[in-house]
């Protein structure tokens, strides 16, 4: 069983806790490195039986750009990948700060008393859907985990922020 995609840095209490929640990157530093320099070695195999003829110096810009355009797209997708969600529970307050790889960060605060933690079976951008409402508005967490995932930060969030079941729990 691999590890969560969140954690708790200050476990939930009466006093507080945080709870810091990302996507899953499943493409490491090690394997973004492997991967162009094996893609790149096979685009060149076809060129080795060309080397010294015209056809070859016509073909290296166009391969070229394919290794720059794969490069780009992946540095595009983990730019976007880099979300970090963290939920600041307060002695008297519950906080939701989400910050994403292009430097913008939006925040969501109420009272923790009437934080309300709502999972959404059906009625949602996907199945399981996680919010959390308080201070007039809703808003989404943790929507980038899987359906399991997000089940399970359910209960976790349920349980931290002290609220009953059959109050948050809605069957859409």
């Amino acid at each position: 069983m691999r590890p969560m995609p969140y954690d708790w840095t200050r476990p939930p209490s009466d006093q507080g806790g945080e709870l810091h929640l990302w996507p899953h990157q499943s493409l490491q530093p090690e394997g973004y490195v492997r991967f162009l320099g094996v893609t790149a070695a096979l685009i060149t195999v076809p060129l080795l039986p060309l080397m010294g003829t015209p056809l070859f110096w016509a073909l290296i810009p166009f391969l070229t750009l394919a290794v720059f355009g794969m490069k780009y797209a992946l540095d595009q997708n983990r730019r976007n990948a880099q979300v970090l969600e963290v939920l600041r529970l307060g002695p008297k307050d519950a906080e939701l700060i989400r910050s994403d790889g292009r430097g913008s960060t939006q925040s969501w605060r109420c009272n923790r008393h009437w934080a309300e933690v709502t999972l959404h079976h059906e009625r949602g951008p996907v199945p399981n859907y996680v919010t959390l409402r308080g201070a007039g508005r809703e808003v989404e967490i943790g929507a980038f985990l899987s359906e399991d995932e997000r089940k399970a930060l359910y209960e976790d969030l349920r349980k931290s922020i002290r609220q009953s079941p059959a109050a948050t729990s809605h069957q859409d």
